[in-house]
């Protein structure tokens, strides 16, 4: 019994819009223990979504579809499910009240099509939307098969699933062993060396564990099939710790943990402040730090530093140095950190200053080249070296070169095993 995800509209196949939907189902389907082993994406159009019909009823029980529930002439996921099925729709007049009602709320007056959005197939139960105006449905056109529609937008599909699909699927005996999972997160390791590490436990079949690759960081997924999550923490447990002490300092947190939001847990728990000075990254650390809640308890601010003359007249870089060694140099970065700290009176005081391209790029000092400084409570400072890769966009560069200098500060501040 295997549920597969159609998301309906040409601009996901364009990539105007993200689809997150297909994610957010994906692991809602995993939580109930609910197999899922195809997405597909179709555009617009009653012939195509036909034959995504035709191809995953034929392999999957439940059907989940998103998008295509509008008022509009291309919105046509609903009428493209009944017409397969042979099925006629039905006007449901307590959906065109709901509708009016809604327009009325929002001193608007209901145009006339939105009344398409009350056409369902005979037979199928309505999904009510409790936000906007496309409802869904939960139908059965034949025995074994199952089809749910939600619309495209993510708020209005995620209320829906939680109120009505949710404890459908668990009256129909599903919910019963779901897929518990645990991410553990890492940086400064490669996927495949962090892989080579912990390889003897890719073949484990309960729990599972698989890598995965982001910017600059890689993460271990632990899955485990169990009745309750606290049978799954033991299973998983065992394994985590397992990888934990194979990865060592690379390991740095778990699930939704950020590098920032570690630096921000360890600065607060010794009482201690931080400020930055940033030229390459334009204020991205700045932006990483501050997207943590309450960062203003252990944050004091930063300076974006992208001119010499404000290295040199508000950090007090020394000229001779700036003009002897150049912006984007370890003398540089140390004096960066010592400013800021000294000129914001924290703690730690952290710098970047690097080439981030796309151009200005030397043969001595190349797109990718980051120098980033630390000045510690305890007066000392260091500067450290990067080379990041020529062939990086600009925006990565400055990503990982702020993810770099996070890293670093947690592992001064003493995030060890």
């Amino acid at each position: 019994m295997a549920a597969e995800v159609i998301c309906v509209g040409t601009e996901l196949l364009l990539g105007d819009i993200l689809n997150s939907n297909s994610q957010y189902l994906a692991t809602e389907l995993a939580a109930l223990g609910v197999s899922h082993f195809y997405q597909t994406v179709v555009g617009d159009n009653l012939d195509r979504v036909h034959q995504a019909i035709e191809i995953a009823a034929n392999r999957s029980s439940i059907l989940i579809f998103t998008g295509g529930l509008g008022p509009t002439p291309d919105d046509l996921t609903t009428e493209a499910i009944a017409s397969y099925f042979s099925t006629p729709l039905v006007e449901h007049l307590e959906v065109i009240a709901d509708i009016q009602n809604k327009f009325a709320q929002s001193g608007r007056t209901m145009t006339p099509s939105n009344r398409k959005q009350s056409l369902q197939p005979a037979g199928a139960e309505i999904l009510p939307n409790p936000t906007g105006t496309a409802p869904g449905m939960i139908w059965q056109p034949r025995a074994g098969l199952t089809i749910f529609t939600f619309p495209g937008v993510p708020r209005e599909m995620h209320q829906m699933w939680r109120d009505t699909a949710v404890p459908f699927l668990k009256t129909q005996g599903y919910g019963q062993n779901p897929i518990y999972s645990r991410s553990l997160r890492f940086f400064g390791i490669p996927e495949a060396a962090l892989a080579e590490k912990v390889n003897h436990l890719f073949s484990s079949t309960n729990p599972t564990v698989a890598p995965y690759a982001g910017k600059g960081e890689v993460r271990l997924r632990i899955s485990a099939r169990a009745a309750n999550e606290t049978e799954a923490n033991a299973t998983i447990e065992p394994i985590a710790q397992e990888i934990m002490q194979i990865a060592g300092a690379y390991y740095y947190g778990i699930d939704e943990d950020t590098l920032a939001g570690v630096v921000g847990t360890l600065l607060k728990a010794k009482g201690q402040t931080l400020s930055v000075a940033e030229s390459c990254t334009g204020g991205g650390l700045g932006r990483m730090l501050t997207d943590i809640p309450g960062s203003s308890e252990y944050f004091m601010g930063g300076v974006i530093s992208y001119a010499n003359r404000v290295k040199v007249e508000l950090l007090g870089v020394n000229a001779d140095d700036l003009a002897a060694a150049g912006a984007v140099s370890e003398i540089v970065a140390r004096q960066m950190a010592l400013g800021v700290k000294s000129k914001l009176g924290t703690d730690w005081g952290v710098s970047i200053t690097g080439v981030a391209g796309p151009g200005g790029g030397t043969e001595t000092k190349p797109v990718g080249l980051v120098y980033i400084g630390i000045a510690s409570p305890d007066g000392s400072v260091e500067g450290i070296k990067y080379q990041l890769g020529s062939q990086r966009e600009r925006e990565l560069i400055r990503q990982m070169s702020a993810s770099q200098a996070l890293n670093l500060l947690r592992q001064r501040l003493g995030f060890w095993l």
